[in-house]
């Protein structure tokens, strides 16, 4: 057998995977559909619909009271402006919410139900998207249910194999890759239904799909192992647990915390995608595919079909720089990451540039540049995640996986922020600002790795 050694009877396998891996697999890829369905009408449907809406006296739930204490702050905004504030604060706090209820999870009621819990929330919100008064409690029960799910569902994934099964790194592998299938069909499906037909039916399309990934979860339920929490419960004595940090744990605290730091910019540079991007996409871009006009909102399906392609390529890549010992390490791939990131907003200066006034950019050229985009997500993401498992004390893992939550939810509002200035400083500009941020991030990190490979074997 070697080093295979599983949660589950062996005989409980599919391609070589336990079962539960398939499970798992489905029923986060529903709850992406709905995420990014949802995701992708958001900011469209705020300027092209629900704001004018309000304008001419429609009620919406705690509207008025939002928009008094974001004007409080930043003074008057625009209607755009507005919306990208309401996306920045919803995307982030979706990225706030998991450390909560991962804590809760991990004393109170376990990942199974949280699943169960989350899931059904984040139906009740997208639901709730179907009626404009309900807008801002809908984005509440999603904020909820959405930490509740997030965090314990990829948790389980290790539980379907044993400490030293060398299938775990190919599992999440499969599992990021196909979460993402979720992506690409939900601006399709809820998009095209939201743009075409209504936008309660795009939204609708996106409940539905969460209420799937549920019921998938419920059937496969006898193919899941212990959870996380239940085996370290039974796997580790008591009496190491609360032993004090050491020194070297608190360089690896400061050296990860600096990290998440910058790639706070990163996250606020490419979540532009669902928010500035999006209205560009709508508004500048050629959609016109054989005389067919596509909905604007099949933009956002760019992302996660190029990380299907790319990231077998990539890590094919890395392979043959392993085996000839030039393989970078994970902050230097992590600097690498937000410099092709900020090749395709390079791209866009470019193509905003020659573009004569008043004529569309031709959509393939969007594609091209989600292309770099997308590339250099996985430049960092999934080695963020690598990287603090590498470098964590062993008794803080998931509490630094916290932190790094917390920079996306950094992130996501810095993506509102910055968005507020799209209108002001033009198209040409605003690709340069974040041409300039990705330089300076790529610039910190790649400095930031020359210390730490010094610092820490292995990174």
């Amino acid at each position: 057998m070697g080093n295979r050694h599983v949660a589950i009877k062996s005989s409980e396998e599919m391609w070589g995977h336990p079962k539960g891996l398939s499970v798992l697999f489905l029923t986060e890829m529903w709850e992406r559909f709905s995420y990014y369905g949802m995701r992708a009408l958001l900011v469209l449907y705020m300027t092209k619909y629900l704001f004018e809406r309000i304008d001419n006296g429609a009620q919406v739930v705690g509207f008025s009271t939002l928009r008094h204490l974001i004007e409080a702050v930043y003074g008057p905004l625009t209607n755009q402006a507005l919306s990208s504030q309401i996306y920045g604060l919803y995307t982030a706090f979706v990225y706030l919410t998991p450390v909560f209820g991962g804590l809760i999870a991990d004393k109170y009621i376990g990942q199974k139900k949280s699943v169960y819990w989350g899931g059904f929330l984040m139906a009740i919100g997208h639901l709730l998207m179907a009626v404009e008064s309900f807008f801002l409690p809908a984005l509440l029960f999603l904020i909820v249910g959405n930490g509740f799910f997030k965090p314990n569902i990829s948790t389980q994934v290790g539980s379907l194999y044993g400490a030293t099964d060398d299938r775990r790194d190919r599992a999440y592998l499969i599992f990021y890759m196909g979460v993402n299938l979720g992506a690409i069909f939900s601006p399709l499906v809820c998009g095209t239904l939201g743009q075409k037909v209504g936008w309660h039916w795009g939204f609708g399309a996106a409940g539905i799909g969460m209420l799937i990934g549920l019921a998938v979860y419920y059937m496969g339920q006898r193919h899941l192992g212990q959870s996380p929490h239940e085996k370290f419960e039974e796997e580790t004595t008591v009496e190491h647990r609360h032993d004090p940090l050491t020194a070297d744990d608190y360089k690896r605290i400061v050296a990860l915390i600096l990290v998440c730091v910058v790639t706070i910019v990163f996250w606020g540079i490419y979540e532009q995608q669902g928010n500035t991007l999006q209205l560009l996409a709508d508004e500048r871009a050629n959609w016109n595919l054989f005389g067919w006009e596509m909905p604007s909102t099949w933009f956002q399906m760019f992302n996660p079909l190029l990380i299907i392609f790319l990231t077998p390529l990539v890590s094919r890549f890395w392979g043959w720089q392993s085996k000839r010992h030039k393989e970078p390490g994970s902050v230097t791939k992590m600097g690498i990451g937000c410099a092709i990131m900020g090749l395709g907003f390079l791209l866009l200066m470019i193509l905003m540039k020659a573009l004569p006034a008043g004529e569309k950019v031709h959509w393939l050229w969007l594609f091209a540049c989600i292309f770099f985009v997308t590339l250099g997500e996985i430049y960092l993401s999934p080695i963020g995640l690598s990287f603090v498992t590498k470098v964590s004390p062993a008794k803080l893992v998931s509490t630094m996986m916290g932190v790094w939550l917390l920079s996306s939810f950094f992130g996501n509002y810095l993506a509102g922020v910055m968005g507020m200035f799209y209108e002001k400083m033009g198209d040409f500009n605003f690709m340069g600002l974040m041409l300039i941020l990705s330089v300076f991030s790529s610039v910190i990190l790649l400095l930031m790795s020359r210390v730490m490979h010094r610092t820490f074997k292995g990174v």
